[in-house]
């Protein structure tokens, strides 16, 4: 264990699992992008799935917790507009389809 938290930089159990949780979120994050990219290519056409704004959120709202913990200004903001979009386009999508109901 103590060769992956000097491997990750990290000096405590507690900052090692945000470490992990870093790596999962930005996981989450990355997958959005193979669920877009699958979704187009099947559709041969530019396709933005529903499955890509809720890995975004997720991803995004992970990443804001992790930004949080480090305290990192820039990510912090980058972070917390992104998280803003995906609910904003989320809320769009929905009020679109009640609309067509």
């Amino acid at each position: 264990m103590h060769w992956l938290m000097t491997v990750l930089h990290v000096d405590s159990t507690t900052e090692l699992w945000w470490v992990v949780f870093g790596f999962l979120a930005q996981g989450m994050f990355t997958a959005r992008f193979l669920v877009q990219w699958i979704a187009s290519e099947r559709a041969r056409d530019s396709v933005i799935p529903l499955a890509f704004w809720y890995f975004s959120l997720a991803g995004g709202v992970m990443l804001l917790s992790y930004a949080i913990y480090r305290t990192d200004p820039v990510f912090i903001l980058g972070q917390a507009l992104g998280v803003i979009i995906y609910i904003r386009n989320l809320w769009l999508i929905y009020a679109k389809r009640r609309d067509e109901v």
